[in-house]
């Protein structure tokens, strides 16, 4: 598979990482937990694993990613800008009046957003539709959807309706991605409403299932590479990963899901990051 290294991708996400707790202390509000955590999943999709163009978003031929678990927009706008979507100095407008880049993504708004989210649980519905008219209707084989979702908004309704639908129809072009971080906003997710045996769920639904660590960039990348050749029923990744990763004081820490950093807070957080170095690279690559 083409696309950076693994250790150039590592290096990806760690620039993803600085820009998150930038754009967040700019703004005054915003989420660190999750998108901290998720760095390393969107760096590996976008420059390894999505067949996509950035300076042609509407290629009829480009894979297609939503992002249901849309609070996390911040850590899709900072890999779209490295990825070449836009210029990362836009990054700075983050939740302003009139910016292209808003609290949830919304598709109207910046070219390679392909879904407005808002209400938790709605994205793998999307995203359900959209495979099946690429499998049905299209009959395109080459084209896949992928789909992250929080663990907090599995426990939506929504997200299980799409999930046997998903399965009914057999829909091997759709690949979801569990962010597996064990905390919503209101406490650890096996408190608030517990998801255990959470592959199971999934098995019972019909899904194929693999668990990672969602931190791992190869890790990553094979998953996705594994879903792809999965074509009779719908694939999963439960991507186990670490909220506000990389940044001591916010890992493992549920209220930092949705509590932006002061400039102090920021700095420290950003000469944690300078210094982070996550993945590295096999000598093999």
């Amino acid at each position: 598979m083409g696309g950076l290294s693994y250790g150039q991708i590592e290096k990806k996400a760690g620039a993803i990482r600085r820009h998150i707790i930038t754009m967040l202390a700019e703004a005054g509000s915003g989420h660190p937990g999750g998108p901290l955590g998720l760095s390393d999943v969107m760096a590996a999709l976008y420059f390894k694993v999505l067949n996509i163009r950035p300076q042609e978003p509407e290629w009829p031929e480009r894979d297609l990613f939503v992002m249901s678990n849309g609070h996390c927009a911040p850590v899709l706008y900072a890999t779209m800008a490295e990825r070449g979507f836009f210029d990362t100095s836009e990054l700075a407008t983050l939740r302003t009046f009139g910016s292209r880049l808003q609290g949830h993504p919304e598709r109207e708004l910046l070219p390679g957003l392909e879904t407005t989210s808002g209400p938790l649980g709605s994205g793998l519905s999307q995203a359900a539709g959209m495979a099946y008219g690429i499998q049905y209707l299209e009959k395109n084989p080459q084209r896949h959807v992928y789909c992250t979702m929080g663990d907090g908004e599995l426990n939506e309704g929504n997200i299980w309706e799409a999930a046997m639908f998903a399965s009914k129809h057999q829909l091997g072009q759709l690949i979801g991605i569990v962010d597996r971080n064990n905390i919503q906003i209101s406490g650890t997710t096996e408190q608030v409403m517990p998801l255990e045996s959470l592959r199971g769920k999934w098995e019972g639904f019909g899904w194929h299932v693999q668990e990672i660590d969602g931190h791992n960039v190869e890790s990553i990348v094979e998953a996705c590479s594994m879903a792809r050749a999965i074509t009779n029923r719908p694939s999963v990744i439960i991507a186990h990963t670490v909220p506000g990763k990389g940044v001591d004081f916010m890992e493992y820490d549920y209220q930092w899901h949705g509590k932006a950093p002061n400039k102090e807070e920021a700095a420290r957080a950003l000469e944690q990051l300078q210094s982070f170095h996550g993945y590295t690279e096999p000598s093999h690559v």
